[in-house]
């Protein structure tokens, strides 16, 4: 059964989360936009064979948030979780969430294996001042308090049609969006100058999957791929037909075996 509570991270700040499941513990770290609820299906099917946590990063849901705001936080907020779930756990990572789970793995948080799904680096430096751009143009908009505008320009950036970001700036839960959009800038600032940092990932002993869709942008699928041959465990796969919004049901089945291997 999932029931919610909650844990002081270090700085004092109050992390929500959900519990669910028998078995060795597995800790969900959502992507941009995402709550501990977004996670909520791929729990469901872990829940089986894993002891599974998923939580509300801090300034989303029922999470609270500190300023500033620092990468290392973010770290010790999942340092606080994996003490509650006995010390050590497996951590899965989606997205800017992969990227928080490796740069906790880097700082020697307790994480006993590694699953990671297309964490969003660059690889060519010529990236680079656009993502600096994209930065500045984000701290503009959310000191000046439009979130809708914020979350417009993160929706852009990911190569979302127009059109798709307009119907769904019409849909009912565009207000759930606009609500964590002040997160987007925690999620940049995980990413640092956007390119994979080879030299940290280098430093990760754990055992490591890092996972994309056979239908994503080349982009991530290049960078999947590069994260994987960087850390020293790293393994590789590729689900195919699947894009960035990969379906539970086809991922749930990698990570159980993975996580149990």
């Amino acid at each position: 059964m999932d029931t919610s509570h909650k844990v002081k991270s270090p700085d004092g700040t109050v992390i929500a989360y959900r519990r669910s499941g028998q078995g060795p513990p597995v800790v969900l770290v959502v992507g941009a936009l995402c709550t501990a609820e977004s996670g909520a299906p791929l729990a469901a099917l872990l829940a089986p064979r894993f002891d599974v946590i998923t939580y509300d990063r801090r300034g989303r849901g029922a999470s609270g948030d500190t300023a500033p705001y620092e990468v290392r936080r973010e770290v010790e907020d999942l340092a606080a979780l994996i003490a509650e779930a006995g010390g050590s756990a497996s951590v899965y990572g989606m997205s800017s969430g992969a990227a928080l789970a490796l740069e906790a793995a880097a700082a020697g948080v307790e994480i006993n294996q590694l699953a990671l799904y297309e964490p969003p680096y660059l690889l060519d430096p010529a990236g680079v001042p656009a993502s600096a751009a994209y930065t500045g143009q984000l701290g503009v908009l959310l000191s000046q308090g439009r979130r809708d505008e914020a979350v417009e320009l993160f929706m852009s950036l990911t190569g979302m049609d127009p059109a798709m970001i307009a119907a769904m700036r019409r849909s009912p839960g565009w207000s759930a969006l606009a609500a964590v959009a002040p997160t987007l800038a925690y999620d940049d600032a995980m990413l640092g100058s956007g390119l994979i940092p080879t030299e940290r990932l280098a430093t990760i002993g754990t055992r490591s999957m890092v996972v994309d869709g056979g239908a994503s942008p080349a982009f991530l699928r290049d960078a999947s791929r590069a994260v994987a041959e960087a850390l020293p465990r790293g393994r590789h796969r590729t689900l195919t037909g699947q894009t960035h919004d990969v379906a539970p049901h086809v991922l749930a089945p990698v990570l159980a075996d993975f996580f149990a291997g």
